[in-house]
């Protein structure tokens, strides 16, 4: 009994540790607050984040503000056309003094990265954050180093219409936990954030007024509580469902691969945690099926023509698969 009372307490602390983050960052990026969660959610799961926009939504702005309430190592990198994989995971270089090579390091050796515009840099260099995304280490020389302890990549990249940008190889895109998709304010809450822009510093946007709430070391516990929500088996064949259903629909050229339910189940559970829930229930898990999944399939010519979107897709999936009811 004392054991479910202490576990019990440890869940509430750290919803409402979780709780608090969100209520933080709302202070800097207003009208946003579905995208805030949805990147909270992946920091506890394990797992990391590609936000799509067009320019000026906030999605630096976000990650700025998670890094100020976050208190490790944070690392940004600006990507652009003529950036190359080192400039990113870093290179040997011989030092003359001491008639030797030695490793510099690139930003990717941090707690928190920001790959700011991502799909600007040609596939070479989105492909060198692949090992340090799937693994925590990256290779230089032969040699593997570690990065640092939690490690989270989240990547702002604009629609691939737009002039400059290149499509991310999909073996990158499967390795995003979620992709979060930024739209514009509501009327109501633009006009919020102009007046609070307003009474601030030039630039400011209100990250002077965030506190850093979070160590490394809660980080790793609110992930270590993630991993003990309980899943029922009932749970775990709906997550299973799901995801096989993409690779039979039609209209999907591509389906979800196993790595799906992974990253599907880690998020619901992610979620139930930030709820405060003791166990993941089915509505966690339809929460964050879009985009734990929208990502991850393909659609075919045909729909792609008529303008049809995955999220449009997956939603009729959710619909077909009946969930547990019990």
């Amino acid at each position: 009994m004392s054991d479910d009372i202490s576990r019990e307490s440890r869940l509430e602390q750290a919803s409402a540790l979780a709780n608090n983050l969100l209520q933080e960052i709302r202070k800097a990026l207003i009208g946003q607050d579905l995208i805030i969660e949805q990147v909270l959610v992946a920091l506890i799961a394990r797992g990391h984040v590609l936000i799509e926009g067009v320019p000026g939504l906030g999605k630096t702005l976000l990650v700025r503000s998670l890094a100020k309430c976050f208190g490790g190592q944070f690392s940004r990198v600006q990507f652009t056309p003529d950036l190359m994989p080192s400039d990113v995971t870093g290179h040997a270089m011989f030092n003359m003094a001491k008639q030797e090579f030695e490793i510099r390091r690139g930003p990717v050796f941090t707690n928190l990265l920001l790959a700011d515009e991502i799909n600007r840099a040609p596939a070479k260099t989105q492909a060198a954050l692949l090992e340090v995304m799937q693994e925590g280490q990256i290779t230089i020389e032969g040699e593997s180093f570690k990065t640092g302890e939690p490690f989270m990549v989240l990547a702002t990249q604009n629609p691939v219409e737009q002039e400059g940008t290149y499509p991310l190889p999909e073996a990158e895109l499967d390795r995003f936990m979620l992709k979060v998709m930024i739209d514009y304010p509501s009327e109501s809450d633009e006009q919020v954030m102009l007046r609070h822009v307003s009474g601030q510093a030039q630039g400011g946007f209100g990250l002077e007024d965030i506190r850093t709430l979070l160590k490394t070391s809660h980080v790793l516990s609110l992930q270590k509580v993630a991993e003990q929500i309980t899943v029922d088996d009932q749970i775990l064949h709906y997550v299973v469902k799901l995801v096989r259903t993409t690779r039979e629909w039609n209209g999907i050229a591509r389906g979800a691969g196993p790595r799906a339910c992974i990253a599907l189940l880690a998020a619901a559970r992610a979620y139930a945690l930030v709820k405060g829930n003791t166990f993941v229930t089915p509505d966690d898990v339809k929460t964050m099926y879009l985009p734990a999944l929208r990502h991850r399939i393909l659609l075919s010519p045909e729909l792609a023509i008529e303008g049809v979107d995955a999220d449009r897709v997956l939603h009729s999936v959710m619909q077909h698969v009946e969930a547990p009811r019990h």
